[in-house]
């Protein structure tokens, strides 16, 4: 599947640099593809998988910006072929949330866990370290000096 997604951006990437998008569009987003290449030929490689992924996350965002800045308002001399080359970036951009979700899903099966945390306290829903106080036993509970033996005699006092 990570062969696809890959093989299917970079045809989109190449479509995509044909027209009047910078160079930085083409070198961000063949950099991500390359990460993808060593995700693909390493298999059991997390860091790998983790590194594509928060690299198309970030070729999302730079491709709005580029798309924001360099689409022209101007009429141009090759006109079909930038609106190919931005239709071809523009359905990149689309497909990369799903491919976001596929890389996201095959980091979790080579065993990553996500996990961020900012400082703040969290619950936990693992009840394993617990105790429970309704069944307590008799031999582990605590001395009770007010309730000692009937029997025993009662200490000295020394004053």
């Amino acid at each position: 599947m990570q062969t696809a997604i890959v093989l299917v951006h970079w045809l989109l990437t190449v479509w995509g640099c044909m027209g009047g998008l910078p160079g930085s569009f083409a070198w961000g987003n063949f950099t991500v593809l390359a990460v993808g290449v060593w995700a693909i030929a390493q298999r059991d490689s997390v860091d790998a998988v983790l590194m594509f992924l928060m690299g198309m996350v970030v070729t999302v965002l730079t491709d709005i910006v580029h798309f924001g800045i360099f689409y022209p308002t101007l009429d141009l001399p090759n006109e079909n072929r930038f609106r190919f080359s931005a239709g071809m970036a523009i359905l990149s951009l689309l497909l990369k949330p799903a491919s976001c979700f596929f890389a996201y899903q095959m980091y979790r099966e080579r065993g990553g866990d996500y996990n961020v945390h900012f400082g703040f306290p969290s619950v936990s829903r693992n009840r394993e370290a617990y105790q429970s106080i309704d069944q307590q036993d008799e031999s582990t509970g605590p001395a009770n000096p007010f309730n000692q033996a009937q029997d025993s005699k009662p200490a000295a006092r020394t004053y």
